[in-house]
């Protein structure tokens, strides 16, 4: 068996955050786990295709990597996408990403 460092195991108590909503053309079910990890993105999960990533506010002006990261069909699903996390996400400024 091949040895591995051990780099963290740590426990915390999370805020999650399910939600579901319908476009125009699709369904979309997102679990949002708010976190003190990751330097406070939440962890965003597309219910659907198990797709997740690091995700705030700042980072949902980008339509295109919404549409890639959780397999969208249309610009314009991921444009929609885009405007409800800019929403519902938190900001996260410079200071808050200082160690």
């Amino acid at each position: 068996m091949e040895h591995f460092d051990h780099l963290y195991d740590e426990s915390e108590n999370a805020k999650v955050r399910f939600l579901g909503f319908a476009s125009e053309g699709s369904r979309h079910d997102f679990g949002i786990v708010y976190t003190h990890k990751f330097y406070g993105k939440p962890l965003v999960i597309c219910m659907q295709t198990g797709q997740s990533t690091l995700l705030c506010s700042e980072d949902a002006v980008n339509p295109g990597y919404l549409q890639k990261i959780f397999r969208l069909d249309s610009a314009s699903e991921a444009e929609a996408l885009a405007q409800f996390f800019q929403e519902c996400l938190p900001t996260i400024s410079f200071e808050d990403n200082q160690y």
